[in-house]
């Protein structure tokens, strides 16, 4: 008796054995290495950072100690030293939280006019025509710029710090927003027109959440532009309202010819961008961005 056959295609056929069972899918599984030691410590991101930051302080005391001149370029071990003096005074924490409250307001006073500039661009073609001509005039024009102006018409205080860390945060934040917000996939904003939502509440529930990444991105970059901004402002034309950051600490002394308190002074600048940067940016990536399936 001979065995039932199936066909293959139109040349061939083929016995039919119900007894064998085929997997398709075999040839399409993972195979799941399990990683060594070395390779799990490897793939953990905040430990990488730690050793370049590790190999770079060791290239810094290795050029340190080869110059061997610390009124041109002191050795990392100096510049700890002085960093660590400075802290236990409370000079340096004083003169830090100094500056980072004139920048929380100048960021904040930033962050709110570019929300505005936004809403009206997306609310309205004469808005969006006001942001795009205000954008491409004032986002070229460098914020340490309008500082004589600023002392001119604020004086020598907080006010003309604020009106600088503005200028310097609304145009980024602004620009990005907005780009965001042209795209954002015309699927969503249907799917908000049918709901009924239109005007703030369109904005809030449809716009942002599509344009978080661009939104976030803006945030950075103005933080970035406002932070060296301050730091600059400060160095220009110092002490503020009786008390002087971040920036008069380093320009002080250099005037006194005090190299390592200048390098703790940058370090301090350095240090506070990473914990922003990598702290409270990254916080808000992880519980958004990374939560909402918007990151690879």
């Amino acid at each position: 008796m001979s065995e039932p056959r199936i066909a293959v295609n139109d040349d061939t056929v083929a016995p039919l054995r119900p007894e064998i069972v085929r997997d398709q899918t075999a040839q399409f599984a993972v195979v799941q290495k399990p990683l060594s030691a070395l390779e799990r410590i490897y793939n953990q991101v905040w430990l990488r950072k730690i050793v370049i930051l590790v190999v770079l302080a060791l290239i810094w005391e290795a050029y340190g100690r080869y110059l061997n001149n610390d009124l041109l370029f002191p050795t990392f071990s100096a510049t700890m030293t002085a960093f660590i003096d400075s802290i236990l005074s409370g000079v340096l924490p004083a003169r830090a939280w100094a500056s980072i409250k004139v920048l929380l307001m100048g960021y904040a006073c930033g962050v709110v006019l570019a929300a505005l500039l936004t809403a009206l661009a997306i609310m309205s073609r004469i808005g969006t025509d006001f942001l795009e001509t205000m954008t491409s005039m004032f986002n070229p024009l460098p914020a340490i710029a309008l500082l004589p102006l600023a002392l001119i018409w604020f004086g020598l205080g907080n006010g003309s710090l604020i009106f600088v860390l503005v200028h310097s945060v609304t145009w980024a934040i602004a620009l990005n927003t907005h780009s965001g917000f042209l795209s954002v996939s015309n699927t969503l904003k249907m799917v908000g027109r049918n709901y009924g939502l239109a005007g703030p509440r369109y904005i809030w529930k449809i716009l942002i959440p599509a344009a978080f990444p661009s939104i976030l991105t803006g945030l950075k970059i103005g933080w970035a532009f406002a932070w060296r901004t301050l730091i600059a402002a400060e160095l220009v034309f110092g002490v503020s309202s009786g008390q002087g950051g971040l920036g008069w600490f380093i320009f002080e002394n250099k005037n006194t010819l005090d190299i390592p308190n200048v390098f703790a002074g940058l370090l301090t600048v350095i240090i506070i961008g990473l914990v922003i940067e990598n702290v409270i940016f990254r916080t808000i990536e992880k519980q958004t961005i990374g939560r909402w399936g918007m990151q690879s």
